[in-house]
């Protein structure tokens, strides 16, 4: 017997180093992200997104072919969620006019939310989350651009929809043309329908809340927005069905196509800093100081090294040496 405690006193403090240099290592090549350079990407890609759009504006009878198309092949696989709840956003005001204000407003602050909550507080999924959204927004360019379609509200009268942003436009701070601030309605292409990025973008916000929330209610948001979504822009007749469906199809394809990305952007930034001196200083000054524990690297060294002797069972990971106790340097020995 006490052979076998020893064994096991032995063995707990193995399994936390163990431990520790799994995640220390998995640390090391962890390059910490700044806000000043963070905000300028994102910006850029946004206003590349929207430039894009704009100028992808496509012949304007193409697009009404298109959504033509959408509305027959909907017909024939027995789809038709838009007509009913445009009927019922364009009868019900209570209904129609926050939908409008949601459509107009709330993927400019949710989305922007999510990304600043996630560089705060999960600093490690940061990177990926922001990746997956960067490169599906820019397949979601492709389409627009290779794809203009109409979206239903623009359809002539005798197709059965409404234009609840038109409608509705006294109530809030758009104008009768399209989703866009008043007086610039002209500059925006309303011809960008497959897909809806307002349908992607909510999925990826409910997937951000579902995974990293640790609150139900938190949980049940990262169900409800997509869903509550998906309904508004069918709603106000500015999506077809098939337009959300295309926008979770691009979201996914993002998904899988994001890890290539990261390791491209990497050898990118690898090369530079290779040839620009400053830009590999920059990469090295933003190594992390503490990885783990008792586990620390200064800049420029790749791997993290021992510092100072484990904490000990009921020491928090970032405890020093003091706090841990004597048990604990008496394990590192």
């Amino acid at each position: 017997m006490p052979q076998t405690d020893a064994r096991r006193t032995e063995a707990a403090p193995r399994a936390r180093l163990r431990r520790w240099t799994e995640l220390r290592t998995a640390a090391a090549s962890h390059t910490r992200l700044r806000w000043w350079t963070e905000l300028p990407l994102l910006v850029l890609v946004y206003a590349s997104y929207s430039a894009g759009r704009l100028l992808a504006r496509g012949d304007t009878r193409d697009a009404v072919d298109h959504g033509l198309e959408i509305l027959r092949i909907e017909k024939a696989l027995h789809l038709n969620a838009e007509h009913p709840l445009n009927r019922l956003f364009t009868r019900e005001a209570w209904l129609g006019v926050p939908a409008d204000f949601w459509y107009a407003s709330l993927h400019y602050l949710v989305t922007p939310a999510i990304l600043i909550w996630l560089f705060r507080s999960r600093a490690m999924r940061y990177r990926a989350a922001r990746t997956w959204l960067m490169t599906s927004t820019l397949i979601g360019l492709i389409g627009f651009t290779l794809l203009p379609t109409c979206p239903p509200r623009l359809l002539s009268a005798g197709h059965g929809f409404v234009d609840t942003m038109a409608q509705y436009s006294s109530y809030g701070w758009w104008g009768g043309e399209a989703s866009a601030p008043r007086g610039l309605g002209g500059m925006t292409n309303q011809y960008a329908a497959m897909p809806s990025l307002h349908v992607g973008w909510s999925l990826w916000c409910g997937v951000m809340l579902w995974r990293h929330g640790r609150t139900r209610v938190a949980r049940l948001a990262g169900i409800a927005y997509p869903l509550m979504t998906t309904i508004v822009v069918m709603g106000t007749a500015n999506h077809y069905f098939l337009d959300a469906v295309a926008g979770v199809t691009v979201m996914g394809i993002g998904l899988l196509l994001a890890p290539y990305v990261m390791r491209l952007a990497d050898r990118v930034r690898e090369s530079l800093g290779a040839r620009i001196p400053w830009v590999a200083d920059a990469t090295r000054g933003t190594r992390s100081s503490i990885v783990s524990g008792g586990c620390q690297t200064s800049a420029g060294e790749r791997i993290p090294r021992q510092r100072e002797s484990l904490p000990g069972p009921e020491a928090e990971p970032g405890a020093s040496p003091k706090d841990a106790g004597e048990g604990a340097a008496t394990a590192a020995r």
